[in-house]
């Protein structure tokens, strides 16, 4: 795609700085010959594999029985679906999270890079702007900014300048060629901040804004299909066959259930957000790794996701167990909701979670002694 120049407009606000003008070139693929949106999709597979395959080793050869939420006698026989039953079914919710995927990338303009300072400029012409307020804003609660602003003009010129309303005279830099007038510049606290929210604030309230689409949406679709006894019956009982849970069979669901619960709203998620196709990779990788931590079976404490907020494998498999089914509903980052609503569990789980030990152990014995 060729590069795209565009020069500044003439700003609408003669006293305003003028606007850069950028050239948009298209951007550089992370790895070489692999276009972004497809990476996106290869990474997300890969880590879903990845943290699996770490957790099935640590499990199939029992390293940290401590840290473990099951005994393998548990995971033998309180489970109603085969190990092959489960990776079959999300390698199949795999191949529909692609094909959505790529019909999501297809929907994305080409990524252009350039514009960085013109944003930034942006930002900073906002400022300025809001900065003309504050003489008012500082008279509704008694204050001159005019004469606080000369007072503070020959040791705080810049903060003067703010109060004055944005006016720095002394910041015109050049003439304009044409009517040969100042032309004003940008403070340089003004540029920082406006590159400060360009380039951490706005992307942290994109990602807040993914992260609570996507809790809102699954809370209150995963608790209809456990109130509705169609839907639970027809889609999410699959997904509760595996009364311990394990790392790979976090996305065992019904197809259709895998399709609204976890693809469309993580995709609309990221629509919604406004985020790149780099933001989207580190959105959707991140949320891999989240759901498939809290599907683990494992407590570790060095883990960092186990601690990142209260939503972690403890919380999830309490939702997996008989005396837990109707609590515990949100998921994967945080658990608002269920504090909200009042569906999080409370009380003791020791006991519980001892007599289900007890029973598979007991149940592991008796079909030795038959055999």
């Amino acid at each position: 795609m060729a590069n795209i120049t565009l020069l500044p407009n003439a700003s609408a606000m003669s006293d305003l700085p003028p606007l850069p003008s950028y050239t948009l070139t298209p951007v550089k693929p992370l790895v070489p010959f692999i276009p972004d949106v497809w990476l996106s999709l290869i990474l997300t597979f890969v880590a879903y594999w990845a943290i699996s395959m770490f957790f099935h080793f640590i499990d199939v050869y029992d390293l940290f029985p401590q840290y473990r939420l099951h005994t393998p006698a548990e995971i033998l026989n309180r489970n109603h679906v085969s190990r092959y039953e489960v990776a079959r079914d999300v390698i199949i919710q795999q191949v529909i999270q692609t094909a959505v995927g790529v019909s999501l990338g297809l929907t994305e303009p080409p990524e252009m890079v350039g514009k960085e300072s013109y944003d930034i400029a942006v930002w900073a012409t906002r400022l300025r702007i809001a900065q003309r307020a504050l003489p008012q804003l500082l008279g509704l609660v008694g204050l001159n900014a005019t004469a606080i602003s000369k007072n503070l003009a020959g040791s705080h010129p810049m903060l003067a300048g703010a109060l004055a309303g944005g006016k720095y005279p002394s910041l015109s830099v050049r003439l304009d060629v044409v009517s040969e007038a100042p032309v004003p510049a940008f403070a340089a606290w003004e540029i920082f901040t406006a590159a400060a929210i360009y380039w951490y604030i706005v992307p942290i309230i994109q990602f807040a804004a993914a992260i609570i689409f996507v809790d809102t949406w699954q809370y209150f679709l995963h608790r209809a299909m456990h109130m509705n006894k169609w839907l639970y019956t027809t889609f999410h009982s699959r997904h509760h066959r595996l009364y311990v849970p394990y790392a790979y069979g976090a996305l065992y669901n019904h197809p259709v259930e895998g399709f609204f619960l976890d693809t469309l709203g993580a995709g609309i998620a990221y629509k919604v957000a406004g985020m790149t196709v780099r933001q989207g990779m580190c959105f959707f990788v991140g949320s891999t790794f989240k759901t498939v931590d809290d599907h683990c079976g494992y407590v570790l404490p060095w883990d960092p996701l186990q601690h990142l907020t209260g939503n972690n494998a403890g919380y999830h498999d309490i939702h997996h167990q008989s005396w837990g089914i109707k609590t515990n509903f949100s998921q994967p980052f945080f658990t608002f909701w269920d504090r909200i609503l009042g569906t999080i569990w409370t009380g003791d789980t020791t006991a519980k979670y001892e007599r289900s030990k007890k029973s598979a152990q007991f149940k592991k014995g008796a079909e030795k002694v038959q055999s």
